[in-house]
């Protein structure tokens, strides 16, 4: 288990954060491939989209795996300018997590959650590293990021 699937893990354990965290040999980087390792189908996978204000600050934006985020409606969501897309070393620096396994939870930052991922039970989110996932309930996820669920998809 590498050091950032350790830190995932000591997270949870620490704020009592109900799912499971597993742990693959091969990479789960797309949506196709996380889904094809937790032998999930691809709608049971959401996206952390990893945004930057014209301050500096980090927007988790979280969609279903076929979805795509709309800068516009996060922008308008939260009454400001639309973010651009972080690049990997902001991520890297905002989250604590590499591109890749960027969970939806575990870090400072503004979290939003778009309605059709909590139309699910339960859904698989990065696990903080590329061979990792959680799986956790859609409650228990918002529980965890205190996430604004807004329309965020194209």
């Amino acid at each position: 288990m590498d050091k950032y699937e350790n830190k995932m893990k000591e997270y949870m354990f620490a704020h009592e954060i109900h799912g499971e965290h597993l742990v693959f040999e091969q990479a789960c980087h797309s949506v196709e491939a996380a889904a094809k390792a937790a032998n999930a189908t691809p709608e049971d996978l959401v996206k952390n989209i990893c945004l930057i204000d014209s301050e500096g600050r980090l927007i988790t934006a979280i969609v279903k795996g076929e979805d795509r985020v709309s800068r516009k409606r996060v922008g308008k969501a939260l009454g400001i300018k639309p973010p651009r897309i972080a690049t990997p070393e902001e991520i890297i620096a905002g989250s604590g997590y590499p591109v890749g396994g960027v969970p939806s939870f575990g870090y400072e930052g503004q979290y939003l959650i778009d309605p059709k991922v909590m139309e699910k039970d339960l859904v698989y989110t990065g696990g903080g590293s590329p061979n990792s996932l959680i799986k956790i309930s859609t409650g228990e996820l918002q529980k965890a990021n205190n996430g604004l669920v807004v329309r965020i998809r194209k």
